[in-house]
C-alpha cells in the first residue's frame, strides 16, 4: 500500500519500519544465478552456476580469490562483487603487512558488512546488489559465511543464495547432519546435488556451467598444492571427475493412469442402475 510512497530513498522507512529500497537489493541477489556453501571439520567448499550471455559468449566468472585462506562466490551484480572484493582484498593485505598474519576469516567478513551497512544508511547512496558466500581457514578450523547487501553477515554450517535456492537448501537441511565427517570428495558431491536442485529442469552440470572453490587438505583427483591447503578453483576438465561421482536424479513417477470411461450405451442397450 506504501511502497510507491516510501521506495524512492533508502534512509526513508515505510510506516511498516521496512526500507523498501534495501528490499528491492534483496532481489537482485535472487535474480542472480545460484552458489553453494559447504563445510565439513577439514575442508569448506563453494559450487556454483555460471551463466552465458549467449552462444558467442564466454561464462561469467563466479568465484574470486580473496587470499590464500579466504575465497568468494557471489549472486547478483557482477560489477558490484568486483569492488567488494578487491576491497577485501586491501583489507587482507593490510592485515599481512602491518602485522604479518592472514586476516581472521569473521572480521573480514564484518569488514564488508559494515561498509554495504553505510549505502543503506546515508543519503544518495544505493545498496549493494550482490550476496556473497565466502569460505575461510583458520586456527579455528574451516568457515563458510554469508554476507547480504543489508549488511548482515551470518555463518552457515551449509548455505545457498540466488535464483531457486531454496530447492538448493532443502536439501542441505536434509543431509547437513552428516557433512560434519565428510572427505572432500563426498563434500562435492552433497553440494553438486544441491547445485543440480537450482537448474531448469531442462538444463544439467556440465564442466562450461559449474565452478568448485576449495578450502582445505589435498583431495584425491587434485594435484599438490602450495601453501597447503590453500583456496583454488576448480574449473573445466578438473571438475568432470564429480561431476561423474553425482548419483543420477531421481524420475519423477509418472502419474496413475486413468481407467478408461465405460462406452456410452447406445440406443439398443439397456443402462445398469445399480441398486
Amino acid at each position: 500500500m506504501f511502497r510507491n510512497t516510501y521506495d524512492s530513498d533508502n534512509t526513508v522507512f515505510s510506516p511498516q519500519g521496512r526500507l523498501h529500497q534495501v528490499e528491492y537489493a534483496l532481489e537482485a541477489v535472487k535474480q542472480g544465478s545460484a552458489a553453494v556453501g559447504l563445510r565439513s571439520k577439514t575442508h569448506a567448499i563453494l559450487l556454483a552456476l555460471k551463466r552465458s550471455t549467449g552462444e558467442l559468449a564466454s561464462y561469467q566468472q563466479k568465484m574470486f580469490r580473496i587470499d590464500d585462506h579466504v575465497g568468494i562466490a557471489i549472486a547478483g551484480l557482477t560489477s558490484d562483487a568486483r569492488v567488494l572484493s578487491n576491497f577485501m582484498r586491501q583489507q587482507a593485505m593490510g592485515e599481512r603487512m602491518m602485522f604479518n598474519r592472514p586476516m581472521p576469516v569473521n572480521r573480514l567478513v564484518s569488514s564488508i558488512a559494515d561498509k554495504a551497512q553505510v549505502n543503506t544508511q546515508e543519503y544518495g547512496r544505493r545498496p549493494y546488489g550482490v550476496g556473497f558466500l565466502v569460505i575461510g581457514q583458520d586456527q579455528s578450523g574451516p568457515h563458510l559465511f554469508e554476507f547480504s547487501p543489508s549488511g548482515n553477515s551470518y555463518e552457515y554450517y551449509a548455505m545457498s543464495i540466488g535464483a531457486r535456492s531454496q530447492s538448493a537448501k532443502t536439501y542441505l537441511e536434509k543431509h547437513y547432519e552428516s557433512f560434519a565427517d565428510c572427505n572432500l570428495e563426498d563434500l562435492i558431491r552433497h553440494g553438486l546435488h544441491a547445485l543440480r536442485e537450482t537448474l531448469q529442469q531442462d538444463k544439467e552440470l556440465n564442466v562450461n556451467n559449474t565452478s568448485v572453490g576449495i578450502i582445505g587438505p589435498v583431495g584425491q583427483h587434485e594435484k599438490p598444492i602450495s601453501p597447503l591447503g590453500s583456496f583454488r578453483i576448480l574449473e573445466g576438465d578438473n571438475v568432470e571427475v564429480y561431476l561423474q561421482s553425482m548419483e543420477k536424479k531421481e524420475e519423477a513417477p509418472a502419474p496413475a493412469s486413468v481407467p478408461d470411461a465405460a462406452p456410452a450405451p447406445t440406443a439398443d442397450e439397456d443402462v445398469q442402475m445399480s441398486g
